[in-house]
């Protein structure tokens, strides 16, 4: 079945002819209407997805076709897309239609990609389990009763599910190497800046960083190098940026030195993640890596840090969000009560409670005791990994402390946030970093997580490739 293959050998087989353009999308929606009333990965699917197809085709035809045309995409639904609702999984976006793309819609749209729908999430990104979504929570394709991580969960369920071999997500605090990590699946999140943010919708923009989910890294490799380079319409893109894609295969893990940070191999790991991640480095070492634990202090202040600097953020950017400039209005009297009457009825409560920590982390009197302190955190942190990038090539980790949880089976939000341990200090940093499946506990996904220096993109990947290799796990979910 061409939902099976990934999607550089769908590609392939798309550009001999083997598949066509319009059979690959039947099967891919077929699978869709057979198993999303489970899995709920989608919120919008795309009703104009001939037109995609016509232009994939005609690039095939016409010898204009890339690697990656014809190959079914699914959105996560705080990335603007012309013309199909866009509703960050929020009342107060919930008819939203934008009326442009995201620069990265944009580049793949021209590199002939099919955009299927646009994936659930944690209302506004701001989740690790899929469950704040306003419209229902999403499951994890590996076991209905538990969640597939969050925020960007429906684009994590959408390609473990084998509805599309690829999916875009976005990262603030682990949103994508997280979920992939619950669900079994690659999650890459680029160097902060070499992929454009121009159409995602603001949650933390020093923090926040679109990339792919894959089921494997030159797919993930594959689809960065179509979404990335610079974009005048982003005032932090970088210059030159593109994600090349020369050498993925021609790394070796004979020499290769991987930092441990024992911060990271606390108490605070389930234990069958433990001895999942020890049984890699056992293999790795095998290969010719060598393996050091490493001290990064700043680490135990990582999750503290995040809640400060990101609610701020977010405070600032959800202000638009006034029943004025965007979404509906709940009619009060006065500006000052229908401002917070649509506000208090269309935000979720998670949204609410961190625009509420955002704002008084900012208040006068508090701004240098929270936000203040916390930016100078966030600058310690940075320095502690690139210190140790200049003695080590990865700096690695599990994903996520613990394997998928059931649907409502956390209900302490300090521990759902203490969740994003492991997958915080990349956004911190702005470095490149990855989320490869590993192993299993308890017959669920664990993640292994690479870090590597800003801008090292390419490097990165090359070693996830031949990390990927010596691993050799290639499991899927038990589904229909």
């Amino acid at each position: 079945m061409s939902t099976q293959l990934t999607a550089t050998e769908l590609g392939r087989k798309i550009a001999a002819g083997d598949i066509k353009v319009q059979e690959a999308i039947d099967a891919s929606c077929a699978r869709i209407d057979a198993n999303d009333e489970i899995y709920k990965a989608f919120l919008t699917l795309n009703e104009d997805v001939q037109t995609d197809i016509d232009r994939a085709e005609k690039m095939l035809t016409d010898g204009s076709a890339g690697p990656l045309t014809g190959v079914p995409v699914a959105i996560k639904d705080n990335i603007s897309t012309d013309g199909l609702r866009t509703t960050c999984a929020s009342k107060i976006l919930e008819n939203y239609i934008p009326p442009y793309d995201a620069t990265v819609i944009e580049r793949m749209k021209a590199a002939g990609m099919i955009v299927i729908g646009k994936t659930n999430l944690d209302e506004f990104a701001m989740g690790t389990s899929c469950e704040n979504s306003a419209f229902f929570p999403s499951r994890n394709p590996w076991d209905p009763d538990r969640v597939p991580g969050g925020s960007s969960g429906g684009s994590a369920a959408a390609v473990a599910a084998e509805y599309v071999p690829l999916s875009l997500g976005s990262d603030t605090g682990g949103s994508i190497r997280q979920p992939a990590s619950l669900c079994g699946i690659v999650g890459f999140k680029p160097t902060y800046g070499r992929v454009s943010r121009y159409g995602l919708v603001a949650f933390g923009s020093s923090l926040d960083q679109i990339g792919p989910f894959a089921r494997s890294v030159e797919d993930a490799a594959a689809i960065s190098n179509v979404i990335s380079g610079h974009d005048a319409n982003d005032a932090t893109s970088q210059p030159d940026s593109q994600i090349k894609l020369n050498g993925l295969k021609d790394g070796s893990l004979k020499g290769l030195k991987i930092a441990i940070p024992k911060q990271l191999f606390g108490e605070e790991i389930e234990e069958g993640v433990r001895h999942v991640i020890a049984q890699n480095i056992k293999t790795l070492e095998q290969d010719g890596a060598t393996v050091t634990e490493i001290d990064l202090p700043s680490i135990n202040y990582g999750v503290t840090t995040y809640y400060i600097i990101a609610p701020a953020e977010a405070s600032s950017n959800l202000g638009r969000y006034d029943g004025v400039r965007y979404g509906p209005r709940i009619d009060a009297d006065g500006h000052i009560e229908a401002f917070s009457a649509t506000r208090g009825s269309l935000f979720g409560k998670e949204v609410k409670l961190r625009i509420m920590v955002g704002t008084y982390a900012l208040s006068a009197g508090y701004y240098d005791a929270y936000y203040h302190r916390a930016q100078q955190v966030r600058g310690l942190m940075a320095q502690e990994f690139e210190r140790a990038y200049q003695e080590y090539d990865v700096i690695m980790s599990p994903s996520s402390p613990g394997v998928a949880f059931p649907v409502g089976g956390i209900q302490d939000q300090m521990a759902l946030k203490l969740l994003d341990l492991c997958t915080i200090p990349a956004n911190m940093g702005g470095f490149p970093s990855i989320s490869l499946p590993s192993g299993l506990s308890e017959g669920l996904p664990v993640g292994l997580l690479l870090n590597g220096p800003v801008n090292g993109d390419e490097r990165l990947l090359q070693i996830s490739y031949a990390v990927e290799q010596a691993l050799g796990f290639d499991k899927r979910a038990p589904m229909p």
